[in-house]
Formats: C-alpha cells, sequence, structure tokens
C-alpha cells in the first residue's frame, strides 16, 4: 500500500507537511477496513511512499506511529537517504520496521550526475546520514543500487559503492536499472554483462536483481473517477500503457482510448515511447 505524502513543483530540502497528516491516517485506516481491519488481508507492508521524498514530510513520525497502532504489519519508508544526515529525520524513520534508501554512487562526480541534488545537500552529508543510521537503528535496511550505463556501472564505480556499503551493512541490497521512462535520455539501462558485474562485486548473499517490469494491479481504493485514479498512480512513476487500459476497465468505463485522447489532450496526461513500450506519464512536473 503505498501513502501520498508529498507534492510540490519546487526543489526543496526543507520538511514540512505537504497535506494533512490526519487526511493520511484516515486513508490508510479506510484501506484497512476494506482489507479486513487491523490484519490488512492481503497486505503485507504499509509502505510510505512520496511523489517525491517522503522524509520532507514532518508528520511521517507521527504517521508511523498512529500506523501502527492500527496495523498488524510491518512498516516500511521507501526514501532516497539524502536527508538521514537530520537527527529529526533518522528518530522519525527509526520506528519503522524496514527503511529503503538508494545509493548509486560511491564518489561525489557520480552523486551529482545522478542525483543533482539540492545544493544545501551534498554527497559527505548523504553518505555519513545513511552510516549514522546504520548505527542507530535497529530494523532492517534494505537498500537499492539503481545502474545507469556509463555513469555507475564500471568496474571502478561499482567499488565505489562496495566501499560505502560496507559501512552501511544494509540487510538486503537490490539492484535495479532504469525500466521506466527516466528524466534524461541518457538513463538507460547497462549491459548484461555490467549487471552480471555488479552482482560479483556486490554480492555477498543478500544481492537480489528487481531489474524487471512490476506485475499486478494498482488498487482504485478510494476512487470514484477514473481520471482521478490515473493521475494519482502516474504522479508517483509512468504506467505502462497496458497498465492504465486495465486500470480503467475497472470502472467498467465505455471507451477506453477515448478517456485516454481526451486526458492527453488536455495535458494532463502524455505518451512518451521507451525501450519499445509506450508510457503514460503525467503532463506537469512534480520536482522535490
Amino acid at each position: 500500500m503505498y501513502c501520498q505524502l508529498g507534492r510540490t513543483t519546487q526543489i526543496t530540502n526543507q520538511r514540512r507537511d505537504f497535506f494533512l497528516p490526519e487526511e493520511i491516517l484516515n486513508e490508510i485506516k479506510r484501506v484497512m477496513e476494506v482489507q479486513g481491519g487491523r490484519g490488512g488481508g492481503e497486505i503485507d507492508f504499509v509502505t510510505f511512499i512520496g511523489e517525491g521524498e517522503p522524509t520532507l514530510c514532518k508528520s511521517i513520525g507521527w504517521l508511523i506511529r498512529e500506523t501502527r497502532e492500527i496495523a498488524d504489519m510491518p512498516i516500511a519508508v521507501d526514501t532516497n537517504g539524502s536527508l538521514l544526515y537530520r537527527e529529526d529525520v533518522r528518530d522519525d524513520l527509526s520506528q519503522a520496521d524496514v527503511v529503503m534508501p538508494s545509493l548509486d554512487f560511491g564518489t561525489a562526480e557520480t552523486f551529482g550526475r545522478i542525483n543533482r541534488p539540492h545544493r544545501g545537500i551534498d554527497f559527505k552529508k548523504v553518505v555519513e546520514g545513511m552510516e549514522k543510521f546504520r548505527q542507530e537503528y535497529d530494523g532492517e535496511i534494505w537498500l537499492e543500487v539503481m545502474l545507469v550505463k556509463g555513469i555507475n556501472d564500471s568496474e571502478k564505480e561499482l567499488e565505489a559503492i562496495k566501499s560505502r556499503l560496507e559501512k552501511i551493512e544494509p540487510d538486503r541490497i537490490y539492484i535495479n536499472v532504469p525500466i521506466r521512462p527516466p528524466a534524461e535520455s541518457w538513463a538507460v539501462p547497462p549491459d548484461t554483462e555490467a549487471i552480471t558485474l555488479a552482482h560479483t562485486i556486490l554480492g555477498d548473499g543478500n544481492v537480489v536483481d528487481i531489474a524487471v517490469e512490476e506485475t499486478g494491479e494498482f488498487s482504485i481504493e478510494g476512487f470514484t473517477n477514473p481520471e482521478d485514479a490515473i493521475l494519482a498512480i502516474i504522479r508517483r512513476h509512468p504506467m505502462r500503457e497496458e497498465q492504465v487500459i486495465e486500470t480503467l476497465k475497472k470502472f467498467e468505463v465505455g471507451a477506453v482510448h477515448d478517456d485516454l485522447k481526451r486526458m492527453e489532450e488536455s495535458g494532463k496526461i502524455k505518451k512518451v515511447k521507451y525501450r519499445e513500450k509506450v508510457f503514460w506519464l503525467t503532463g506537469r512536473k512534480n520536482r522535490i
């Protein structure tokens, strides 16, 4: 289950509540009730993830505590890890069962090329924040390494990433590649040989390859309007065209392709082709 925690049109590293935290908690309560109460039915985790960086939500600690009162299941937070240098952020995330940060760089140069961070966040802050969080945190860290061809997939770059991982000691390492349309055309998946090399260098028995298309259905719980449902999903990440069509069919709309065309003409969504597949993205850029 995904909880939408923040959206803005500007790059920022200032924490605030982008949405009323009580409304987010009420949404979680509604889903739990539909899924069978505290046990959550088929839900394995309550995962906090944002359209931007979820730790920018200053009430995320409160949300984790309150969610634990209504849900008998693990709580996870998906984060880019950029704010873990802050004590208040580390304190908030310490209440989660699993924290899933990203680390796709081993040097300051690669950090800047891939992440293009806010000017108030630098390489040293980020890596030291992750290391300190590991020292303080008793839960599990599942760390994602996003590999980009020609940027961080060489032996030198992978060894640099490994040197950082050794200090963070993640419980799991997930190797990923850009499977959806990226912000820049040069951000493409590495060759198979490079991914194999990454497993060899980073692997010690806890490396998982997730460089595959996601499967399963998107929930439309809480939505009565198909347009609102599609926009809410693609603001978080692009959807393959077949995923959009299957989601629209759940609303039993008469002309699915007509609905797509109308949304495209309105500028709310746009279509792009990436790696021989058609994806739909939001027509408005949201940056954090």
